[in-house]
């Protein structure tokens, strides 16, 4: 056995342990995006002086270890904040891949008291859901479990309110079976079969969550369309008659659905993490010091303070400036870095990897229109879901080709509507039904997504 000194803190490893599997499940845990592949840099901390990457590095002797201060992720919800205590109050929680958003919830007043939100700690095993089912499949689902169980509950206390009795939760299927100890692995190959998809209640204690007597979730639709678009849709609501509406969460596996009065279709798209700044060289979460806003060469960043990365709404204004001055041409070719400080810069694999995101996205979009027909002047709303929607520039992601252009000026950035559709759902025990029978359409057998994936990686 080694003694490993982090922070001040002392711990024991075995010889040849990761780092990594070291820190898991502590409160120095850092983001393993990329899964523990050791390509995305983002869990380097500092061995004996030395900066090493967590996921890499193997314990044979006695070390000293500092992590680099992390903040935590910003997400905005959107909800209107009233401070106003009731006697009947509720949770409702959003458990997102990267964010996790609590809301205290009035039940009289059908109103949001406060939100607190927290980075998903489960970031350390991975940014994306593939990641985690992978590691579920290896090595069990309780840590995973219990990380996330851990966080809730202190959400909850930060409240300091007694103890509640109920807490409704969505999040998609991955991030449900992870919270309630269920082993998502049968979600990991095909025919993607998740262990549950309907609504379930327990005793939070069963959980190992605290301050809260029980959790209810909402329904999922399918494997890779959750109970966070089921709860997005109670949010948004119908169009009128003969129209249809688009709901797009934009998080790191895009989910989208069509919908009208009387017919439904939805999907995944495999956008891979590139939004939430993952698999960007430079590339954050939405944390302080991110590069969230690029125009005429001036930068904005998160909180103000000097940049530090590149978060994904500063992505799309980037690629937006890129193109538009044609340092990167139609095809994605970019003949050099392109520096916003000295040392923030945007590289081709970058470039690349953004083109994967739009085209997914967008391509998905199109297949759903075509299954059932659609038009675009038949489309009422566009809305777009998500913590990196609240400062996208809607207009930018056009430019792009993240959506089609004749869609922009339907676009409405709703934010966190998996949150608000929660609390919806908590006040006004909506009716979900109407919402569960839309058809998933597999992307990967439709006859002609591959060839509009293709061409929308090009961009215009």
């Amino acid at each position: 056995m080694h003694k490993v000194i982090i922070d001040g803190k002392a711990f024991c490893a075995a010889d040849g342990q990761k780092l990594s599997t070291l820190l898991r499940g502590t409160e120095f845990s850092v983001p393993h995006p990329c899964g523990g592949r050791g390509v995305c840099k983002k869990c380097t901390v500092v061995v004996n002086g030395k900066p090493e990457l967590a996921c890499q590095y193997e314990i044979h002797s006695d070390i000293t270890v500092h992590i680099p201060a992390h903040t935590e992720i910003l997400s905005e919800t959107g909800a209107v904040e009233t401070g106003k205590m009731t006697e009947n109050m509720c949770f409702a929680l959003d458990v997102g891949t990267t964010t996790l958003a609590l809301a205290l919830v009035s039940l009289d007043r059908g109103e949001i008291v406060k939100v607190l939100t927290r980075t998903n700690p489960q970031t350390a095993f991975g940014a994306d859901v593939m990641s985690r089912i992978d590691y579920c499949g290896k090595n069990g689902v309780e840590k995973l479990q219990n990380v996330v169980a851990k966080r809730v509950s202190e959400m909850i206390a930060d409240f300091g309110l007694p103890i509640i009795d109920m807490m409704y939760v969505s999040g998609n299927a991955t991030m449900l079976h992870l919270l309630f100890g269920v082993d998502p692995s049968s979600m990991g190959k095909a025919p993607y079969t998740p262990a549950f998809l309907e609504s379930k209640c327990i005793q939070a204690e069963v959980l190992g969550i605290t301050g809260v007597k029980g959790l209810i979730s909402l329904p999922s639709i399918s494997a890779f369309v959750g109970a966070d678009l089921v709860a997005g849709l109670n949010y948004v609501g119908m169009p009128q008659k003969g129209k249809y509406n688009l709901l797009i969460d934009l998080g790191t596996n895009a989910e989208i659905v069509l919908y009208s009065r009387d017919e439904a279709v939805c999907t995944a798209a495999a956008a891979g993490p590139c939004f939430e700044g993952a698999n960007i060289r430079c590339g954050m979460g939405a944390e302080d010091g991110a590069i969230w806003a690029y125009e005429k060469g001036e930068i904005k960043t998160i909180g103000n303070v000097p940049a530090k990365g590149i978060c994904g709404t500063g992505l799309i204004d980037i690629m937006a400036s890129l193109l538009k001055n044609e340092t990167i041409e139609e095809s994605g070719y970019m003949e050099e870095d392109f520096y916003l400080t000295e040392e923030i810069y945007l590289c081709q694999a970058d470039v690349r990897q953004f083109q994967v995101a739009k085209s997914a996205v967008c391509s998905a979009v199109l297949t759903l229109m075509e299954k059932l027909g659609v038009g675009f002047d038949e489309l009422e709303e566009v809305y777009l879901s998500g913590g990196f929607s609240g400062k996208i520039n809607i207009p930018n992601a056009g430019k792009v080709g993240l959506l089609p252009a004749e869609l922009m000026k339907k676009c409405i950035a709703v934010k966190n509507s998996s949150l608000l559709g929660t609390a919806k759902f908590a006040y006004e025990k909506n009716d979900l039904s109407a919402y569960l029978g839309a058809e998933y359409v597999d992307l990967s057998a439709d006859p002609h997504f591959s060839d509009r994936f293709v061409d929308n990686m090009l961009f215009e």
